[in-house]
């Protein structure tokens, strides 16, 4: 570095501040207290950065928070309420920012994160939006997080930018590389981890939606998602594409040069989807380090941004989960909601009749249902119940033990009577993992009503009766190939006990305990030698099953 410069460097933090304290006037002693704490982080930040560098940067239109960013600062300083472009041109002695914060609509934004980190987007109906700072925009923020009623404990914000930033802002550090890369400061200051526009955006706005909302952020299922886009690429995006298509076909990479085709094809550059097309050539480009080609083609210093990126609010909750199990009493109920042909099959759904009266509960948008295996439509769900979870997609409230409580007594003081359950509760990812695993080694205890083509003899309930730890091959059943992979499983029946019928010499009730996954009426019939042995290979003669019943599925969970 020059001794001119050097002088500069070090005579800079002499009077930073005094200079930020410039017309600083409160209403208030604690906001007396508030502007002299900020005075003092803006001051300690900028106080070892060379200005020469600052005001070259603003110079290209750069905004303060990225002047900041690429000169490795971290810290407290980007939530400053009290930091602009027009404060770091005071200190620099420079006298109006080239992108920046005032009211005047010619002011250009930030040629790096194109107006992200200056509050600034085009909003619904692509009004202009301009914000006085980080504050301004987090009541914004907190305001349309409170529209939709959410019951919010907490909250995590994510943040999606157009991948043109990231070219932004490699192009802003070759530039700074090929101007100061030989100064003395430049190896401290030009780090390649510094902080990212999105953190620097987090940074900002964290500790004033802590303050509106009264909650802490943190890792939290509570999602506020900032969405920002950008309509128009860079002029220099198709150039540049054509030259990394021509370097990866003689490469023999295909993948982005088929990107790139697609780009061309679809002409107008103004466009949204082109717009994203270019990105992702940008990023390919930028995670194989292709400065020569990128310096060739982008302009360096960046181009001035006459218009900023548009923003999306989204507020939702990560889905819920609400488990138990379920009885279910009729044999023309489905498991799911069941239509054929616009046809309804059966009066009702366990997944409706359970749904239904969760959802309102929790205010959520919709739901999904999630069991422990499935019974068909004419198998009744007895004994302990059937394990279940109700996954509430964006519930805006999280409903208390009381409520679900409630939720339980009105499931079962429904006058239908058809569909029962127990033990409800509020679970985490927790419950969903445990009822998984759970299905894989479950075993399952079933009632059948058998008829047999000939009289039953007390050999044939002596046989049955002894089958202990018995292992079938289940070929995929004829009713469900056109829905099932066509394997050979390989089941465990475990015990089976058979109770004869008084007056009746052709029927018979079998009760036998199964592992998970076996086919209870193909075991009984043989589905056409499809399953081996069954009931009928095993007494020799014809045998149908009239009526079944799941009477227990072990599981330790809504137990």
């Amino acid at each position: 570095m020059s001794n001119e410069n050097e002088d500069e460097t070090q005579s800079f933090p002499r009077t930073i501040e005094e200079q930020l304290s410039i017309g600083a006037v409160s209403s208030s002693t604690n906001s007396r207290s508030t502007a002299e704490e900020e005075k003092l982080i803006i001051a300690d930040a900028i106080r070892s950065l060379p200005s020469h560098v600052l005001r070259d940067l603003l110079s290209i239109g750069v905004c303060v928070r990225c002047i900041l960013r690429l000169l490795g600062v971290r810290g407290h300083v980007y939530s400053c309420s009290s930091l602009s472009s027009s404060i770091l041109c005071t200190v620099v002695e420079e006298s109006k920012p080239v992108c920046g914060d005032a009211e005047d609509s010619n002011v250009l934004f930030c040629s790096v994160c194109m107006g992200i980190l200056q509050f600034s987007n085009v909003g619904e109906g692509g009004v202009l939006v301009r914000r006085d700072g980080a504050h301004d925009f987090a009541v914004s923020v907190a305001e349309f997080a409170k529209r939709d009623g959410h019951d919010i404990d907490g909250f995590a914000i994510e943040i999606s930018i157009p991948s043109i930033i990231l070219a932004n802002e490699h192009a802003a550090r070759l530039y700074m590389t090929k101007k100061y890369g030989s100064e003395i400061w430049f190896k401290e200051k030009l780090h390649n981890d510094s902080i990212t526009v999105k953190d620097a955006l987090r940074l900002s706005v964290t500790n004033s939606l802590e303050t509106l909302l009264g909650i802490k952020s943190g890792i939290d299922s509570f999602q506020i998602r900032l969405t920002y886009t950008h309509t128009k690429a860079s002029p220099n995006i198709p150039k540049f594409a054509e030259a990394l298509s021509l370097r990866m076909e003689s490469g023999g990479t295909t993948d982005a040069s088929s990107s790139i085709d697609e780009f061309q094809i679809n002409g107008s550059e103004d466009s949204e989807h082109t717009s994203g097309v270019a990105d992702s050539v940008i990023k390919k480009c930028l995670n194989s380090k292709q400065d020569k080609e990128f310096c060739e083609h982008f302009e360096s210093p960046l181009t001035k941004v006459n218009r900023p990126c548009q923003l999306e609010l989204h507020c939702h909750r990560a889905p819920i989960y609400i488990g138990g199990r379920y009885l279910k009493y009729s044999r023309n109920v489905s498991q799911t909601k069941w239509i054929i042909d616009d046809e309804r099959m059966g009066e009702a759904s366990v997944e409706e009749i359970i749904g239904s009266n969760i959802l309102p509960v929790c205010r959520g948008d919709n739901y999904k249902f999630h069991a422990a295996g499935r019974e068909d439509i004419d198998v009744r769900m007895l004994g302990s119940g059937r394990p279940f979870l109700i996954e509430v997609h964006n519930a805006r409230c999280l409903p208390p033990m009381v409520s679900i409580d409630i939720m339980e007594k009105r499931i079962n003081s429904l006058d239908s009577k058809l569909v029962r359950v127990r033990n409800l509760k509020m679970v985490g990812n927790q419950g969903w993992a445990l009822m998984r695993e759970g299905e894989v080694e479950k075993q399952k205890q079933y009632a059948a009503l058998v008829w047999i083509s000939r009289r039953i003899e007390e050999d044939d309930l002596q046989s049955l009766s002894s089958v202990k730890e018995m292992q079938i091959l289940q070929k995929t059943p004829i009713r469900v190939l056109h829905r099932r992979s066509p394997l050979v499983r390989e089941k465990i029946i475990h015990w089976m006990k058979v109770e004869k019928l008084v007056g009746n010499s052709q029927y018979f009730l079998l009760h036998l305990c199964t592992q998970a996954g076996t086919y209870i009426k193909e075991f009984v019939h043989g589905d056409f030698g499809r399953t081996h042995p069954s009931i009928g290979s095993m007494l020799g003669c014809r045998a149908e099953i009239l009526k079944l019943d799941v009477t227990d599925v072990k599981m330790d969970c809504f137990n």
